[in-house]
Protein backbone atom coordinates (compact mmCIF):
# COMPACT_ATOMS: atom_id res chain seq x y z
CA UNK A 1 0.00 0.00 0.00
CA UNK A 2 1.51 3.33 -1.10
CA UNK A 3 1.76 6.21 1.36
CA UNK A 4 0.16 9.57 0.65
CA UNK A 5 3.61 11.03 0.07
CA UNK A 6 4.58 8.38 -2.48
CA UNK A 7 1.23 8.77 -4.21
CA UNK A 8 1.73 12.52 -4.51
CA UNK A 9 5.24 12.03 -5.87
CA UNK A 10 3.88 9.66 -8.52
CA UNK A 11 1.16 12.15 -9.40
CA UNK A 12 3.73 14.93 -9.89
CA UNK A 13 5.78 12.66 -12.14
CA UNK A 14 2.71 11.66 -14.13
CA UNK A 15 1.68 15.29 -14.55
CA UNK A 16 5.18 16.31 -15.68
CA UNK A 17 5.16 13.46 -18.21
CA UNK A 18 1.76 14.54 -19.51
CA UNK A 19 0.00 11.33 -18.47
CA UNK A 20 -2.74 13.20 -16.59
CA UNK A 21 -4.39 16.57 -17.11
CA UNK A 22 -4.19 19.51 -14.74
CA UNK A 23 -7.74 18.92 -13.50
CA UNK A 24 -6.99 15.24 -12.86
CA UNK A 25 -3.78 16.17 -11.07
CA UNK A 26 -5.49 18.65 -8.76
CA UNK A 27 -8.30 16.23 -7.96
CA UNK A 28 -6.02 13.26 -7.27
CA UNK A 29 -3.45 15.32 -5.38
CA UNK A 30 -6.13 16.60 -3.00
CA UNK A 31 -7.52 13.07 -2.55
CA UNK A 32 -4.05 11.84 -1.58
CA UNK A 33 -3.38 14.59 0.94
CA UNK A 34 -3.82 13.66 4.60
CA UNK A 35 -6.67 15.39 6.39
CA UNK A 36 -4.90 14.99 9.74
CA UNK A 37 -3.43 18.04 11.45
CA UNK A 38 0.17 18.61 10.44
CA UNK A 39 1.96 18.03 13.73
CA UNK A 40 5.72 18.76 13.67
CA UNK A 41 6.75 15.23 14.62
CA UNK A 42 10.10 15.76 12.88
CA UNK A 43 11.09 18.09 15.71
CA UNK A 44 11.11 15.25 18.22
CA UNK A 45 13.69 12.52 18.66
CA UNK A 46 12.84 8.96 17.76
CA UNK A 47 11.92 6.67 20.63
CA UNK A 48 14.82 5.23 22.63
CA UNK A 49 13.96 3.09 25.65
CA UNK A 50 17.52 3.25 26.95
CA UNK A 51 17.30 7.03 27.09
CA UNK A 52 14.46 6.91 29.63
CA UNK A 53 14.98 6.60 33.35
CA UNK A 54 13.13 4.21 35.63
CA UNK A 55 10.63 6.76 36.90
CA UNK A 56 9.62 7.77 33.36
CA UNK A 57 9.07 4.15 32.33
CA UNK A 58 7.01 3.37 35.40
CA UNK A 59 4.91 6.52 35.02
CA UNK A 60 4.29 6.24 31.27
CA UNK A 61 4.22 2.47 30.69
CA UNK A 62 3.45 1.09 34.19
CA UNK A 63 6.42 -1.24 33.83
CA UNK A 64 10.02 -0.86 34.94
CA UNK A 65 12.51 -0.40 32.12
CA UNK A 66 14.24 -3.71 32.73
CA UNK A 67 10.90 -5.55 32.68
CA UNK A 68 9.72 -4.32 29.27
CA UNK A 69 12.02 -6.62 27.21
CA UNK A 70 11.02 -9.48 29.54
CA UNK A 71 7.35 -8.70 28.86
CA UNK A 72 7.94 -8.63 25.09
CA UNK A 73 9.62 -12.03 25.29
CA UNK A 74 6.89 -13.49 27.51
CA UNK A 75 4.21 -12.30 25.08
CA UNK A 76 6.10 -13.82 22.15
CA UNK A 77 6.19 -10.55 20.22
CA UNK A 78 8.32 -10.24 17.06
CA UNK A 79 11.50 -8.18 16.84
CA UNK A 80 9.85 -5.74 14.42
CA UNK A 81 6.52 -4.87 12.84
CA UNK A 82 5.74 -3.85 9.27
CA UNK A 83 2.42 -2.11 8.73
CA UNK A 84 0.36 -2.30 5.55
CA UNK A 85 1.69 1.02 4.27
CA UNK A 86 5.30 -0.16 4.87
CA UNK A 87 5.94 1.60 8.16
CA UNK A 88 8.55 -0.39 10.10
CA UNK A 89 8.68 -0.35 13.88
CA UNK A 90 10.97 -2.02 16.39
CA UNK A 91 9.24 -4.61 18.55
CA UNK A 92 10.08 -2.89 21.84
CA UNK A 93 8.92 0.47 20.51
CA UNK A 94 5.65 -1.08 19.37
CA UNK A 95 5.06 -2.62 22.78
CA UNK A 96 5.84 0.69 24.49
CA UNK A 97 3.38 2.46 22.20
CA UNK A 98 0.66 0.03 23.24
CA UNK A 99 1.57 0.27 26.93
CA UNK A 100 1.54 4.06 26.80
CA UNK A 101 -1.80 4.07 25.00
CA UNK A 102 -3.35 1.76 27.61
CA UNK A 103 -1.73 3.33 30.67
CA UNK A 104 -3.86 6.45 30.64
CA UNK A 105 -6.57 7.90 28.34
CA UNK A 106 -4.84 9.96 25.68
CA UNK A 107 -5.00 10.98 22.05
CA UNK A 108 -2.51 9.69 19.53
CA UNK A 109 -1.24 13.24 19.13
CA UNK A 110 -0.22 13.18 22.81
CA UNK A 111 2.34 10.48 21.97
CA UNK A 112 4.17 12.39 19.24
CA UNK A 113 6.67 14.02 21.57
CA UNK A 114 7.69 10.64 23.02
CA UNK A 115 7.86 8.55 19.86
CA UNK A 116 8.64 11.11 17.15
CA UNK A 117 6.15 9.66 14.67
CA UNK A 118 3.10 11.09 12.87
CA UNK A 119 -0.35 10.29 14.19
CA UNK A 120 -1.29 7.79 11.42
CA UNK A 121 1.85 5.72 12.09
CA UNK A 122 1.25 5.74 15.84
CA UNK A 123 -2.33 4.59 15.27
CA UNK A 124 -1.41 1.80 12.85
CA UNK A 125 1.47 0.50 14.97
CA UNK A 126 -0.62 0.50 18.15
CA UNK A 127 -3.44 -1.42 16.48
CA UNK A 128 -0.98 -3.83 14.87
CA UNK A 129 0.63 -4.69 18.21
CA UNK A 130 -2.77 -4.94 19.90
CA UNK A 131 -4.00 -7.39 17.25
CA UNK A 132 -0.82 -9.43 17.65
CA UNK A 133 -1.20 -9.68 21.43
CA UNK A 134 -4.90 -10.53 21.12
CA UNK A 135 -4.25 -13.19 18.49
CA UNK A 136 -1.62 -14.89 20.62
CA UNK A 137 -3.28 -14.68 24.03
CA UNK A 138 -7.03 -14.04 23.82
CA UNK A 139 -7.72 -17.68 24.74
CA UNK A 140 -6.38 -16.95 28.22
CA UNK A 141 -9.47 -14.81 28.84
CA UNK A 142 -12.08 -16.27 26.53
CA UNK A 143 -11.53 -19.93 27.49
CA UNK A 144 -10.99 -21.69 30.80
CA UNK A 145 -7.49 -20.79 31.96
CA UNK A 146 -6.14 -23.88 33.70
CA UNK A 147 -3.03 -21.98 34.80
CA UNK A 148 -5.15 -19.59 36.87
CA UNK A 149 -8.01 -21.92 37.74
CA UNK A 150 -6.64 -25.35 38.51
CA UNK A 151 -8.48 -27.22 41.31
CA UNK A 152 -5.85 -26.39 43.99
CA UNK A 153 -5.93 -22.70 43.05
CA UNK A 154 -9.73 -22.63 43.04
CA UNK A 155 -9.64 -23.98 46.58
CA UNK A 156 -7.09 -21.34 47.58
CA UNK A 157 -9.34 -18.60 46.19
CA UNK A 158 -12.37 -20.00 48.03
CA UNK A 159 -10.43 -20.21 51.29
CA UNK A 160 -9.30 -16.59 50.93
CA UNK A 161 -12.87 -15.41 50.31
CA UNK A 162 -14.20 -17.41 53.25
CA UNK A 163 -11.57 -15.91 55.55
CA UNK A 164 -13.07 -12.52 54.74
CA UNK A 165 -16.45 -13.65 56.06
CA UNK A 166 -18.13 -15.44 53.16
CA UNK A 167 -20.73 -18.00 54.30
CA UNK A 168 -19.98 -20.05 51.18
CA UNK A 169 -17.01 -22.42 51.44
CA UNK A 170 -16.86 -23.01 47.68
CA UNK A 171 -17.03 -19.50 46.17
CA UNK A 172 -13.81 -18.84 44.22
CA UNK A 173 -14.63 -15.63 42.34
CA UNK A 174 -17.08 -12.95 41.33
CA UNK A 175 -19.03 -12.49 38.11
CA UNK A 176 -20.55 -9.27 36.86
CA UNK A 177 -21.43 -7.38 33.71
CA UNK A 178 -20.29 -3.90 32.81
CA UNK A 179 -21.36 -1.29 30.27
CA UNK A 180 -18.76 0.71 28.39
CA UNK A 181 -20.29 3.87 26.88
CA UNK A 182 -19.83 4.57 23.16
CA UNK A 183 -20.80 7.42 20.87
CA UNK A 184 -24.42 7.35 19.81
CA UNK A 185 -24.60 5.56 16.44
CA UNK A 186 -26.60 6.97 13.57
CA UNK A 187 -28.31 3.64 12.89
CA UNK A 188 -29.70 0.92 15.17
CA UNK A 189 -29.44 3.09 18.26
CA UNK A 190 -31.88 0.94 20.18
CA UNK A 191 -29.64 -2.12 19.90
CA UNK A 192 -26.80 -0.57 21.88
CA UNK A 193 -28.89 1.61 24.22
CA UNK A 194 -28.76 0.49 27.84
CA UNK A 195 -31.88 1.64 29.67
CA UNK A 196 -30.45 0.98 33.12
CA UNK A 197 -27.38 3.18 32.64
CA UNK A 198 -29.13 5.42 30.10
CA UNK A 199 -26.19 5.38 27.70
CA UNK A 200 -25.35 3.85 24.36
CA UNK A 201 -22.71 1.24 24.99
CA UNK A 202 -21.27 -2.22 24.68
CA UNK A 203 -21.47 -4.80 27.45
CA UNK A 204 -18.89 -7.22 28.79
CA UNK A 205 -19.02 -10.02 31.32
CA UNK A 206 -16.02 -10.78 33.49
CA UNK A 207 -15.00 -13.18 36.23
CA UNK A 208 -12.69 -11.65 38.84
CA UNK A 209 -10.57 -13.64 41.26
CA UNK A 210 -9.88 -12.48 44.84
CA UNK A 211 -6.29 -11.67 43.85
CA UNK A 212 -7.68 -9.03 41.46
CA UNK A 213 -6.97 -10.86 38.20
CA UNK A 214 -9.69 -11.15 35.55
CA UNK A 215 -9.86 -14.86 34.84
CA UNK A 216 -12.52 -14.90 32.13
CA UNK A 217 -14.18 -12.33 29.88
CA UNK A 218 -16.98 -12.40 27.35
CA UNK A 219 -17.96 -9.64 24.95
CA UNK A 220 -18.56 -7.19 23.53
CA UNK A 221 -22.30 -7.59 23.09
CA UNK A 222 -25.02 -5.05 22.37
CA UNK A 223 -25.73 -2.67 25.23
CA UNK A 224 -29.41 -3.57 25.58
CA UNK A 225 -28.72 -7.24 26.44
CA UNK A 226 -29.56 -8.28 29.99
CA UNK A 227 -26.80 -9.71 32.18
CA UNK A 228 -28.68 -13.01 32.44
CA UNK A 229 -28.86 -13.26 28.66
CA UNK A 230 -25.18 -12.46 28.36
CA UNK A 231 -24.37 -15.20 30.87
CA UNK A 232 -26.40 -17.72 28.88
CA UNK A 233 -24.81 -16.71 25.58
CA UNK A 234 -21.28 -16.89 26.99
CA UNK A 235 -21.55 -20.60 27.75
CA UNK A 236 -19.78 -20.02 31.06
CA UNK A 237 -22.23 -22.16 33.02
CA UNK A 238 -21.39 -25.20 30.89
CA UNK A 239 -17.68 -24.49 31.31
CA UNK A 240 -18.07 -24.31 35.09
CA UNK A 241 -19.90 -27.64 35.10
CA UNK A 242 -16.90 -29.26 33.40
CA UNK A 243 -13.97 -27.55 35.12
CA UNK A 244 -14.90 -25.82 38.39
CA UNK A 245 -14.09 -28.44 41.02
CA UNK A 246 -12.01 -28.53 44.16
CA UNK A 247 -9.14 -31.05 44.56
CA UNK A 248 -11.62 -33.33 46.36
CA UNK A 249 -14.14 -33.15 43.51
CA UNK A 250 -16.63 -30.77 45.12
CA UNK A 251 -18.25 -28.25 42.74
CA UNK A 252 -17.08 -24.65 43.06
CA UNK A 253 -19.22 -21.54 42.56
CA UNK A 254 -19.13 -17.90 41.52
CA UNK A 255 -20.87 -15.07 43.33
CA UNK A 256 -22.97 -12.68 41.26
CA UNK A 257 -25.71 -10.16 41.90
CA UNK A 258 -29.35 -11.25 41.42
CA UNK A 259 -29.57 -10.11 37.78
CA UNK A 260 -27.26 -12.96 36.74
CA UNK A 261 -29.58 -15.59 38.20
Amino acid sequence: MATFRKARELLITSFDDGDISEDEFLLLYDANTSKNLDYPYQNYEHFDLEGLDESECLAEFRFRKRDIPVLADALGLPDSYTCEQETVCDGIEGLCLLLRRLAYPCRYSDLIHRFGRPVPEICMITNHVLETVYGLHHHRLTAWNHTLMSPPLLQNYADAIQRKGSPLPNCFGFIDGTVRPICRPQENQGIVYNGHKRVHGLKYQSVALPCGIIANMYGPVEGRKHDAGMLADSGLLRILEHHAFSPTGNPMALYGDPVTH
